[in-house]
């Protein structure tokens, strides 16, 4: 019970300390950062401001289906029990 409570105080710690750093999206591969960079530099070039929004949205959907994958097979595996 002692190493239960005192994980969970420790995960508490661990995430309030990490959601009060200052962190910046800057979620650029290569290849988008040199389409960014040449874009730049045209005259008629487009706005890429929300390109980084949108690798993150691409980013967490796999992460969101691969926990919701886990989750349920968790919890199925404790309904056995």
């Amino acid at each position: 019970m002692k190493k239960l409570v005192f994980a969970g105080i420790l995960m508490f710690l661990l995430g309030s300390l990490l959601s009060l750093m200052p962190l910046t999206a800057s979620a650029q591969c290569s290849l988008c950062s040199s389409q960014v960079e040449s874009a730049r530099t045209e005259k008629d070039a487009q706005d890429f401001s929300g390109l980084n929004t949108g690798i993150l949205y691409l980013m967490t959907i796999p992460y969101l289906l691969i926990g919701a994958v886990g989750f349920f097979w968790y919890r199925h595996a404790h309904q056995r029990k």
